[in-house]
């Protein structure tokens, strides 16, 4: 995001289920059956989408899908130390694809590692998707609702989105954020590499710039494990420029029944988080009305979405690229614990935007059950 960059107003995308599909694709050059007719709306708050309380968890694999290619502002670190860590924001850049799996035929692939653990049952698993459409070129809408994916070892299917698309444009962006529900491709497929390829994001360079990512997130069951409450909630909300603790995003879990001292863990996405661009938090408040800032060594609590992909600060599996600094693209876990110490029955998450702005789009928490 650009130093000029506003966003007005909210954004949201959710709600109103249709009909999910997997395609077979032959090969990428085959022509691309048309999407299926998704509807789109201009804002949907955030809702639970899955909830389960049993002996497993949560795990999730993802990468972001364009990074940085040369320099465009001055005062813009080279790209390589970017992509290694350093501070820089997508609209000081061009942008360009990234492309791992050597078929001239997709525009953008990445790849990450899903790990599953071994003897584990799935029990649900969706994928989310999304970027900007707009910045050196505009990017068709038409396109937002479908992906390829590819099973470790496995040949592309075509996703499509089987609810409702989010898909804002203002005078700096062109947003959207799709997903689907792939269980049946997650049990079949398993633990390894999993790939997405022709995400509908746009390349280029404009003061905004350009940002786009997945994410796939796995419920499992696992006998050995404790017992635990996950549950799963998507939207996609605008976190307006400046718009500090008055007008942040709340999302309220409740009927947790965790016992003091439970363990716990919180996953965030979100787009267009700035690394050095200061003001974005989030924070936890449980029964107790006890305020906690969630954050760590990489994610700091006043540049909590960063542009990276960790877990408890540090990076949990492969991914391929690998790059430190997302340049727009967050996909983070964060040790709950500490809002958990004398138990709780709701937790209140609390999302402010940094001073550009920026937007949420899935929250999944798992915490320790009683039993």
């Amino acid at each position: 995001m650009g130093s000029s960059r506003r966003i007005l107003g909210t954004v949201g995308l959710l709600s109103c289920l249709t009909l999910s599909a997997l395609v077979p694709v032959a090969d990428a050059a085959a022509p691309a059956p048309a999407p299926p007719a998704v509807r789109e709306s201009p804002r949907v708050p955030f809702a639970q989408r899955y909830q389960a309380v049993q002996h497993g968890g949560v795990v999730r694999a993802s990468n972001s899908s364009i990074s940085c290619r040369s320099a465009e502002s001055p005062q813009a670190e080279p790209c390589p130390e970017v992509q290694k860590g350093a501070a820089g924001v997508n609209g000081d850049f061009e942008m360009f694809y990234d492309e791992v799996d050597k078929d001239p035929d997709t525009y953008n692939s990445t790849r990450a590692e899903l790990r599953v653990p071994r003897g584990a049952k799935v029990s649900y698993a969706r994928l989310y998707w999304g970027g900007n459409l707009r910045v050196g070129e505009q990017k068709p809408p038409e396109d937002n609702g479908r992906v390829l994916v590819a099973e470790p070892g496995g040949a592309y299917k075509a996703v499509l989105a089987d609810t409702v698309v989010g898909h804002h444009t203002d005078a700096g962006s062109d947003a959207y954020q799709a997903s689907a529900d792939v269980t049946p491709m997650v049990r079949k497929g398993g633990a390894g590499m999993w790939t997405v390829a022709q995400l509908n994001i746009a390349m280029g360079y404009s003061e905004v710039g350009a940002w786009g990512g997945w994410t796939l997130v796995v419920a499992y069951e696992h006998p050995q494990e404790p017992l635990r409450r996950i549950s799963l909630w998507d939207g996609f909300e605008s976190l307006a420029a400046g718009a500090g603790e008055a007008a942040g995003e709340t999302v309220e879990i409740a009927g947790l029944n965790a016992p003091a001292g439970s363990a716990g863990r919180a996953g965030v996405v979100a787009y267009d988080g700035d690394r050095g661009t200061l003001g974005d938090s989030l924070t936890v408040t449980a029964d107790s009305g006890r305020r906690i800032s969630i954050s760590d060594a990489e994610n700091p609590f006043n540049d909590v979405m960063n542009s990276t992909i960790t877990e408890f600060g540090r990076p949990s599996f492969v991914r391929q690229p690998e790059h430190m600094n997302n340049l727009g693209y967050d996909a983070d876990v964060f040790d709950l614990s500490p809002a958990l110490s004398g138990g709780a029955r709701t937790l209140n998450f609390r999302f402010t935007g940094e001073s550009q702005g920026q937007f949420l789009g899935v929250l999944f928490v798992q915490t320790d059950a009683r039993r």
